[in-house]
């Protein structure tokens, strides 16, 4: 379907499907390092729990996302041609990918790296909400400003180390919804609407700046060649609008989900303890401490 879609567009073309060595040893690097430590390491480790099924599946699928939008003619789009093809890619490391592979890793391998010296200290403190927070917005807004943009566009290395700060702090943003280390524990279900609704706030802060911009933002894409007869400047409120209805619509999703979890814990608690008429029937047969009943 790209390739049919890429030969009906109007403009010099010169990409198709072909390796993109860095992303795919990344991705080998990762599935390798995750599939050693829940095999080889894990029996090592004393006080290491099982590995669930679901994890290494969430874990696999954030490195295919990753390989998706890094490794195919997505990024090729991205890097050459569309914002919104850029736009795309970064809410798929950030919104997808980064929880994905932050829901696959298992607790005890985060507390077998936490119990290496000097490493707890600085996890309580970057792991903290505000300061978690603070480190993903205060990035996704550097990494949005045109310098910063044209200059990624135009040096490939740097380009692949944005990609990668992306992926990090947005798993460092997601720790306080997702963790599942009791030594770093996750927010209570009110903050953690609270914390992903305001965070819901931010791309529609730097949406606003790119859509409604008079002229065209990154000089980058304001030169390249256009593809499907999109102008630079539909391009960038396509972009804009990626940005915000693709971050807003998951962000909105795990606040719901997390919402009626919450919701369900709260009812199951209000009805008492499910052990109470168990206890009755057990101290009526007189199998318990209490005087048997006639």
């Amino acid at each position: 379907m790209l390739g049919l879609l890429l030969h009906a567009a109007d403009g010099p073309y010169k990409f198709g499907w072909h390796a993109h060595p860095d992303v795919v040893l990344l991705c080998i690097v990762l599935l390798a390092g995750y599939f050693y430590a829940i095999t080889m390491l894990r029996e090592t480790l004393s006080d290491a729990g099982r590995v669930k099924r679901s994890q290494v599946l969430l874990y696999c699928s954030g490195v295919l996302s990753l390989y998706l939008v890094a490794g195919t003619p997505i990024h090729d789009i991205s890097e050459q041609y569309l914002l919104t093809a850029h736009m795309f890619q970064h809410t798929v490391f950030i919104m997808v990918s980064a929880p994905l592979l932050l829901a696959g890793i298992p607790a005890w391998m985060w507390q077998a790296l936490l119990r290496q010296r000097g490493v707890m200290p600085v996890a309580k403190v970057i792991t903290h909400p505000i300061v978690a927070f603070g480190v993903f917005n205060a990035l996704q807004v550097v990494t949005h400003l045109p310098e910063v943009v044209n200059f990624s566009l135009e040096t490939h290395w740097f380009h692949f180390f944005v990609h990668a700060a992306l992926v990090m702090s947005a798993m460092l943003m997601w720790w306080p919804i997702l963790s599942n280390v009791p030594e770093l524990p996750r927010l209570s279900p009110p903050l953690r609407m609270a914390y992903l609704f305001v965070q819901s706030l931010i791309p529609t802060v730097v949406a606003a700046f790119v859509t409604f911009a008079n002229g065209v933002v990154y000089d980058f894409y304001a030169q390249a060649p256009r593809m499907w007869g999109i102008t630079a400047v539909e391009d960038q409120q396509i972009a804009g609008g990626v940005m915000k209805m693709m971050g807003s619509i998951i962000l909105w999703g795990f606040i719901t989900v997390i919402f009626f979890q919450w919701f369900a814990k709260e009812e199951r608690e209000s009805k008492g303890p499910p052990w109470r008429d168990v206890e009755e029937e057990l101290e009526s047969m007189g199998l318990t401490g209490g005087t048997p009943r006639p």
